[in-house]
């Protein structure tokens, strides 16, 4: 069965995805905090015009994931990866590593050197598919979430 698998740029034709996509497995998992709520009601504000981007991953036309690169708060990153959302319809047929080789290449035409992301262990699939795309666990790390239980960072090489 052919899959049409396309990502685009967010727009706020996809407002209402961005944020129900990681309310979703936000929910599922944990409990929705002040900075989710912040981040997902207010993507323009607090994302795109702070210099990030979000990715929306179209399946058949329908948003079935999301990947945002947020401009980084601490000063050795340049952005952080975060809110990977992708539906559980829609799991399994790679959209989230599709993502998230979107969000890094766009990372490195924004002339991004280092990323940063946090995570929780339970989210085993989510671990796994940031260690491929070259992701290595650091240690120390704090966190504004209280989910928050690993962080992980990539160099990004010039290519």
């Amino acid at each position: 069965m052919d899959h049409s698998i396309n990502i685009v740029p967010y727009s706020d034709t996809y407002a209402a995805a961005f944020r129900s996509l990681n309310e979703e497995w936000i929910s599922r998992y944990f409990k929705m905090e002040e900075m989710d709520r912040i981040s997902l009601y207010h993507p323009k504000e607090y994302i795109l015009d702070k210099g990030g981007y979000i990715g929306v991953a179209l399946l058949n036309g329908e948003a079935v994931g999301v990947c945002a690169l947020i401009p980084s708060y601490k000063k050795e990153y340049d952005f952080e990866l975060a809110k990977m959302g992708v539906s559980p319809k829609a799991q399994g047929k790679g959209i989230g590593k599709l993502l998230g080789l979107h969000i890094i290449e766009k990372a490195k035409s924004l002339g991004a050197k280092k990323l940063y992301l946090e995570s929780n262990r339970i989210l085993k699939p989510a671990l796994s598919l940031y260690e491929k795309l070259g992701f290595k666990e650091i240690v120390g790390a704090t966190s504004p979430y209280e989910r928050s239980d690993i962080q992980m960072e990539l160099t990004l090489s010039a290519s």
